[in-house]
C-alpha cells in the first residue's frame, strides 16, 4: 500500500495516540508514527504539541525516520524555539556521524532553522563540515553559510566563514566549487558593496576548470559568476571565451544562455580583425537556433533573448533568417516576437523572402498578428530603402482587400514611408483618400489627417476632406484634434484665399470650446504666428521634416547593454533592468559590458572611462535611461551664440528646451541665451541654505599657473549611437581654469548646424561656463576640435559614482546623451598647500575610522620624481622625512568645493624589487577617497 493511507485518517484524539507511539519501543512504529505526524503536518493540521516527543526519535541509525524528523523540526522550530533548543545537542552529534549523508542531512537542516537562539550553537559544526573529507558535506555546507549569513550575517562574517568559503574555490571538487560560487554570489547580491567575489586571473582559472565537471545548475553558477569578471586584456578575455564555449552545446538551455552572455560580454573586448571573432560568431548561431525547437514557453524566453543579441550583433543571426519564419500552430506570443526578429534580420539580401512571408501573414485571421505584420511590411520599407517600391506596392495590394484593420495599418506605415523617401511614391495618394470613411481608430484618422495636410497642393479637395473630419472634431482623440489642427494651418498657409473660414474655426475650436492644454497651446501659437507674421508662421509649420530614421523602436544602447549582461533572466525578457522591477534595493547592481581594449576599434563601444579610471568603475557610470531622460529633460539647452566665452561666470542656459522644439523655434524669433541671473564669479561658492555637508561646499581657490597631467581623448560618444555625430573628450586644468576639450565628428551623410550642450546635475557642480561653439556646420566627414571652458558653480546633487557626468548634446538632427567618469585631479586647486602646523592639527582632528589604505603597484619613482608630479597636478607636499631607509611624504590637496584631503605616501627608495608605494587618506568626506586615490594612480603612472 502506498504512503497516501496516512492522508486519510481524520479520528478524533489522534494527538494522544501518535503520541503514545512516538515513545514506543518498535522501530516500526516509531516510523509509522512519524509519517502519520508529517501528513498531518503537510495537510495543515496543528502538531506542534507532539515536537518534544517528534525530537526524541532524532536518536535513530535509521537515514529515512531521521529524515522525516528533521522535516518536522524545519516547520516547527520557529514557532519552538526553547524546544527546538534541545535539538542541537542532536545536530553536534549527526555531524560527526560515520555516514556522510547523515552529516551533510544535519548540516542542511541547521542551515533551515531560522531561529536566532540557535544560530550560534551551529557555528562549530558548520566549521567542521566546511573542512569535511567528504565532498558531498563540503558542497552543502557551502549551501548552509548563505542562508546563515540571510539570517545573521554578523556572526557568519565573525565566526571567518566567508573566508572558508572564498578557500572552497580552490577545491578539488567541482561541485563545491559551484556551490561556492552560488552561496558568496547570492550574499554578494544582498550586499553589494562588499567585494566577496575577488575574481582574479587564478581563480577564474579554476572555476574554468571546475566547469566541465559539474552539475548543469553548478554550471550555470560558474558562467554567472565569470560574466561577473573583467578581463585585465584581449587576450585573456579570448582565452576565457575559448574555454567556455564547449558549453554552448550543453543540452539545458538555461547553460547554453548563460553562456552566450559570457561570451557576449567578453567579445566586446575582442578586436573585430581577429580570426577568432568572426568564428565564435559562427559558433553563437547554432545554439540560440537549437532554442527555438523547443517547447512555446521555452522559445519564447530564448526569442525575448535573441531580439537584444541582434539588437546588439545582428551580424551572428543573419544567415538565420529562415527559422524565424512563422509556423501555422505557434502561440501569439511567439509569432509577434518572431516578427519582431525578422524585421531586425532584414537586410538587401534577404527582403525579397521576408516580403512574400510577410503578404501572407497580413491574410491569416488573427487581427493582433496581422496588424503587426503590415506595420512590418512598412518597417521594411524604411529599413531597406531597395525594397522600399515593392513594400509600397504591397501595400497596396493589402489595402485593395479593404479589410478595415488592414487598410488602417497600411494608410499609418506608408505615412511613415513618404516621411523617409519625400516626393517619390506620393501618386498613391489618391487610393488612400478613398478610403477616407472607412478609418475609425486614432492613429489611422490621424495619419491620414497628416498626409491630406502635408500634401494640401495635390489633392484638389483637401479643403473638403479635412472639413469633413472638423464636423465632430469634439468627440476626436486628442491625437486627431492636434493633427486637424496642424493640417489646416497647413492648407491655410497653401491656399490661404480657398481656406480663411476653415482655418479661423479650427482655431476657435482649438482655444476657445477646448479645456485640453495641448491644444489650447498649439491653437494660441498657430494663432499668433499667422496674425503677426505670416512668413515666420510659413518657414516653421512648413519647415522641412527631417528624414525618419530606420529603426524607431531599439532599445537604447546604455540599456541594452545592460540587458546583455543579464541573459538568461527575467530582466532579458521584460527588457528592463531588475531594478525596474525587482522591489528593494537588494541585488540590484547596475551592470555594464566591459569597455573595449585599446587594441580594438570602439566603434561600437559604450562610454569609455576617462584614461586611468580602472574597468571597474565603468559599471555605475551609465545612468537607466530614465535616470538621464528624468534629470536633463526638465532642463533648458542653450542655443550656439557669438561673442567671447564667458569664462568667469556661470552661464544660465534658457529659452530653448533639450527637445528642441522650445517657444522661440516656433515663433521663429532669432534664439537668445538668457542673461545670469547674478554673474557669480567661478570661484565663489553657492550659498550653503542648501543644506548639503561640507561635501558640497562650493568655493575653489585662486590659483597660480601650473599645468596638470591630461588624459588621451577616449570616444565618449560613438556615430553609431548619435545618428553619425561622434565625440571624443577629455578634461584639462590649466592655470587655475578647467576645461572639457572635446573633438567632434560628423560621420553622417548630412550637415550638422546649431549644436549646444548641457550637463545634468553632478558631485561637484560642473556646468558649461560659455555656450558650446561650432563657428561653422560641420560638413560630413569633418571634425572639429573646441575647448568648452567648465565652472563649479553649477547645480550640486550627489552622484554615483562621486565623478560621473551625464551630458546632453543637441544639434539640428537630434538630441543625444551620454555619460563618463572625469579625472578628479581636474578638481584640486591650486592653493592646496597646508601649512606644517594646521597640516599636523587637522590628521590628528580627522577621525581615525576616515583613514584609507591604498597601495599604487608598479610605480619604481623616487620620493623626487613623485613630488614634483604630484605638484604640477597641485598635490602639494608638506614636509617628507626618511623612517628607517624609507621615504615618508605627508602631502594635502584642496578640493574645488573646500574639502582637504591629507595623504601620508609611502615609498621605498633604491629598493628595484620592491615599487608599490603605500598611501594613506584622511578627509572629512570619506567617499572622496578612492576617487583621489585613481588620481594618484593615474598622474604616477602617466
Amino acid at each position: 500500500m502506498t504512503d497516501s493511507k496516512y492522508f486519510t485518517t481524520t479520528k478524533k484524539g489522534e494527538i494522544f495516540e501518535l503520541k503514545a507511539e512516538l515513545n514506543s519501543d518498535k522501530k516500526e512504529k516509531k516510523k509509522e508514527a512519524v509519517k502519520k505526524v508529517i501528513a498531518s503536518m503537510t495537510v495543515g493540521k496543528d502538531v506542534s504539541a507532539l515536537f518534544p516527543d517528534v525530537v526524541n526519535c532524532m536518536q535513530t541509525d535509521n537515514l529515512e525516520l531521521k529524515k522525516l524528523v528533521y522535516l518536522y523540526l524545519m516547520n516547527y522550530a520557529k514557532s519552538q524555539p526553547d524546544m527546538a533548543i534541545m535539538a542541537v545537542n542532536t545536530f553536534v552529534k549527526d555531524c560527526e556521524d560515520p555516514n556522510p549523508l547523515i552529516r551533510a542531512l544535519a548540516v542542511r537542516t541547521m542551515g533551515c532553522i531560522r531561529v536566532d537562539k540557535i544560530t550560534e550553537y551551529l557555528c562549530e559544526p558548520l566549521r567542521k563540515c566546511l573542512k569535511d573529507e567528504d565532498p558531498y558535506v563540503r558542497k552543502t555546507a557551502a549551501v548552509c553559510v548563505a542562508k546563515l549569513h540571510d539570517i545573521n550575517a554578523q556572526l557568519v562574517e565573525d565566526q571567518g566563514f566567508l573566508d572558508t568559503l572564498k578557500d572552497l574555490i580552490s577545491d578539488s571538487n567541482p561541485m563545491v566549487v559551484a556551490n561556492a560560487v552560488a552561496a558568496l554570489s547570492e550574499i554578494a547580491e544582498s550586499h553589494p558593496s562588499s567585494n566577496l567575489l575577488d575574481l582574479n586571473p587564478q581563480s577564474i582559472n579554476k572555476l574554468l576548470t571546475a566547469l566541465n565537471e559539474c552539475t548543469e545548475w553548478g554550471q550555470i553558477f560558474i558562467l554567472d559568476c565569470l560574466a561577473n569578471y573583467t578581463p585585465k586584456d584581449d587576450r585573456e578575455a579570448q582565452s576565457i571565451c575559448e574555454r567556455v564555449t564547449p558549453r554552448l552545446s550543453h543540452a539545458n538551455s538555461a547553460v547554453v544562455l548563460s553562456a552566450v552572455k559570457v561570451l557576449m560580454k567578453f567579445m566586446e573586448m575582442l578586436s573585430k580583425d581577429l580570426d577568432y571573432y568572426g568564428t565564435l560568431l559562427k559558433k553563437l548561431a547554432p545554439p540560440l537556433v537549437t532554442l527555438l525547437s523547443a517547447e512555446p514557453e521555452l522559445q519564447y524566453v530564448a526569442l525575448r533573448n535573441i531580439n537584444l543579441i541582434v539588437q546588439k550583433r545582428p551580424e551572428v543571426l543573419k544567415h538565420e533568417m529562415k527559422v524565424f519564419f512563422v509556423k501555422y500552430n505557434d502561440p501569439i506570443y511567439v509569432k509577434l516576437e518572431k516578427l519582431d526578429i525578422m524585421i531586425r534580420l532584414a537586410s538587401q539580401a534577404n527582403i525579397a523572402q521576408v516580403l512574400a512571408e510577410l503578404k501572407e501573414y497580413a491574410t491569416e485571421v488573427d487581427v493582433d498578428f496581422v496588424r503587426k505584420a503590415v506595420r512590418a511590411i512598412g518597417r521594411c520599407a524604411i529599413k531597406v530603402e531597395q525594397s522600399a517600391e515593392r513594400c509600397v506596392s504591397t501595400l497596396l495590394d493589402l489595402i485593395q482587400t479593404k479589410v478595415n484593420y488592414v487598410v488602417q495599418e497600411a494608410i499609418v506605415v506608408i505615412k511613415d514611408i513618404f516621411r523617409k523617401y519625400p516626393n517619390k511614391y506620393e501618386s498613391v495618394i489618391a487610393t488612400l483618400c478613398e478610403n477616407l470613411d472607412s478609418l475609425d481608430e486614432p492613429e489611422a484618422r490621424a495619419a491620414m489627417i497628416w498626409i491630406v495636410g502635408e500634401y494640401a497642393e495635390r489633392i484638389d479637395n483637401a479643403d473638403e476632406l479635412l472639413e469633413s473630419f472638423l464636423e465632430g472634431f469634439h468627440d476626436e482623440s486628442t491625437q486627431v484634434q492636434l493633427q486637424l489642427l496642424t493640417a489646416i494651418v497647413k492648407l491655410f498657409l497653401k491656399k490661404p484665399t480657398e481656406t480663411q473660414e476653415l482655418v479661423q474655426q479650427v482655431l476657435s475650436l482649438a482655444t476657445q470650446d477646448s479645456d485640453n492644454p495641448d491644444l489650447r497651446d498649439r491653437g494660441y501659437i498657430y494663432w499668433r504666428l499667422l496674425s503677426t507674421d505670416p512668413v515666420a508662421a510659413k518657414e516653421v509649420v512648413l519647415a522641412e521634416k527631417p528624414l525618419i530614421s530606420e529603426e524607431t523602436d531599439l532599445i537604447e544602447p546604455t540599456l541594452l547593454d545592460e540587458l546583455i549582461c543579464y541573459i538568461g533572466t527575467l530582466a532579458s525578457v521584460y527588457h528592463k533592468p531588475p531594478s525596474a522591477f525587482v522591489e528593494g534595493g537588494r541585488g540590484v547592481v547596475h551592470k555594464s559590458l566591459p569597455p573595449r581594449t585599446a587594441s580594438s576599434e570602439s566603434t561600437e563601444s559604450p562610454e569609455t572611462a576617462p584614461a586611468g579610471a580602472p574597468p571597474g568603475e565603468q559599471l555605475d557610470t551609465v545612468p537607466t535611461q530614465g535616470d538621464l531622460l528624468g534629470d536633463l529633460l526638465n532642463l533648458d539647452l542653450g542655443p550656439p551664440v557669438s561673442g567671447p566665452p564667458l569664462a568667469t561666470s556661470a552661464v544660465q542656459m534658457g529659452a530653448v528646451d533639450l527637445l528642441g522644439g522650445g517657444l522661440d523655434s516656433l515663433i521663429g524669433a532669432p534664439s537668445f541665451v538668457a542673461p545670469p541671473a547674478a554673474a557669480v564669479p567661478a570661484n565663489l561658492g553657492a550659498p550653503m541654505g542648501s543644506g548639503l555637508s561640507d561635501l558640497f561646499d562650493l568655493t575653489s581657490g585662486v590659483g597660480t599657473l601650473s599645468g596638470s597631467y591630461v588624459a588621451p581623448k577616449a570616444v565618449w560618444l560613438p556615430a553609431m549611437k548619435a545618428k553619425g555625430l561622434e565625440i571624443s573628450g577629455t578634461f584639462t586644468r590649466q592655470a587655475g581654469s578647467i576645461s572639457m576639450d572635446l573633438q567632434l565628428t560628423n560621420k553622417a551623410l548630412q550637415v550638422m548646424t546649431d549644436f549646444a550642450i548641457q550637463f545634468n546635475r553632478n558631485s561637484f557642480g560642473l556646468a558649461p561656463a560659455a555656450p558650446l561653439q561650432v563657428h561653422a556646420p560641420l560638413s560630413p566627414t569633418q571634425t572639429v576640435e573646441i575647448s568648452l571652458p567648465l565652472s563649479t558653480a553649477g547645480s550640486v546633487m550627489k552622484t554615483e559614482p562621486l565623478n560621473s557626468l551625464q551630458v546632453a548634446v543637441k544639434n539640428n538632427i537630434d538630441v543625444f546623451y551620454f555619460s563618463t567618469l572625469y579625472p578628479l585631479h581636474i578638481l584640486f586647486v591650486e592653493d592646496g598647500k597646508m601649512d606644517r602646523q594646521v597640516f599636523l592639527a587637522t590628521w590628528k582632528d580627522i577621525p581615525n575610522e576616515n583613514e584609507a589604505q591604498f597601495q599604487i603597484r608598479d610605480c619604481p619613482l623616487n620620493a623626487e620624481a613623485v613630488s614634483s608630479r604630484l605638484q604640477s597636478s597641485s598635490i602639494f607636499t608638506v614636509a617628507r622625512r626618511n623612517v628607517e631607509g624609507q621615504d615618508m611624504l605627508y602631502q594635502s590637496l584642496k578640493l574645488t568645493n573646500g574639502i582637504w584631503v591629507l595623504a601620508e605616501l609611502r615609498i621605498q627608495p633604491g629598493n628595484p624589487s620592491f615599487t608599490d608605494l603605500e598611501l594613506s587618506l584622511k578627509c572629512r568626506a570619506p567617499e572622496v577617497s578612492q576617487h583621489v586615490y585613481q588620481a594618484y594612480e593615474t598622474i604616477l603612472k602617466n
